[in-house]
């Protein structure tokens, strides 16, 4: 009879202990403060979280953060993959300065990425004016929520994708070209299955991120009710009017939200890892 086997054989010892020390830090740092969220909204009979969950306010910053979120992830994907092949298949001055700035928005307060991106993208700013010259207006609009989210998911996409396009095993390339494939039946049959995964995974993050983003949003939404409120805006509104078990049931819907959506992306992830290994 054979008997499951929970951990590797190992010459260092310590499964148990590392074990039991992980499952409390993600206890204490995830789950259980995730969990504080589904218990506080039940507290809420089922008639006043629907309500809340479903008003006209709440469901029009549902589709501003989630359309925007969404959109922002898609676009990075295709401009991070790009950056990425930049960076790694091409050597040019000043590569390593443009390598060191993906990683700026990590290190930038979002704050100070908010108030920046408002200063530049307003009708008189430096890049917004020229916007404006074409009947195009980026801040306190839409536009400017996603252009905000772009800043802040980019890094994710970029950082994902570069380590396997540096691991590529360049001579499927060149037997792909050696058979009678052009550049783009490479690119799209040879190259694009092993870097999907990768991608996926960095458009996964960057849609996570950008989800709950607040401090680079809520300067250069404009806040205006039905048109521009982001979702984690109204949360905090919430709070401030000690709501708690409103802020929950909204926070309760994104969650919920998220959570199926990273998982079909997972699944797609898996899905095309097993079928090109």
């Amino acid at each position: 009879m054979r008997t499951l086997r929970f951990k590797e054989e190992s010459i260092i010892p310590g499964f148990s202990l590392t074990l039991g020390m992980t499952l409390m830090y993600l206890g204490l740092i995830v789950l259980i403060p995730i969990s504080m969220i589904f218990i506080q909204t039940s507290n809420m009979s089922f008639s006043d979280y629907w309500a809340t969950v479903t008003s006209p306010r709440v469901v029009a910053s549902y589709k501003l953060s989630i359309g925007a979120a969404l959109a922002a992830a898609l676009i990075n994907g295709v401009f991070g993959l790009l950056l990425a092949w930049i960076l790694v298949r091409y050597s040019f001055p000043g590569k390593k300065i443009i390598d060191g700035i993906i990683d700026l928005p990590f290190a930038l307060p979002t704050a100070v990425a908010g108030i920046a991106l408002t200063t530049i993208y307003t009708s008189d700013g430096w890049v917004g004016k020229y916007f404006d010259l074409l009947g195009i207006k980026v801040a306190f609009t839409p536009l400017g929520v996603m252009t905000a989210l772009i800043f802040i998911g980019l890094p994710f996409v970029v950082r994902m994708v570069e380590p396997v396009l540096k691991d590529l095993n360049k001579e499927l390339e060149e037997a792909s070209s050696s058979l009678g494939a052009n550049g783009f039946h490479t690119f799209t049959k040879v190259i694009m299955p092993v870097l999907f995964p990768a991608l996926l995974s960095g458009m996964s993050l960057a849609f996570a991120r950008a989800l709950g983003e607040y401090g680079s949003v809520v300067f250069i939404s404009g806040n205006m009710p039905m048109k521009t409120e982001i979702t984690p805006l109204l949360i905090m509104n919430q709070l401030e009017q000690f709501n708690y078990e409103g802020a929950t049931a909204i926070a309760s819907v994104m969650l919920l939200f998220s959570f199926l959506l990273l998982f079909l992306m997972n699944l797609i992830q898996w899905w095309a890892s097993k079928r090109h290994t």
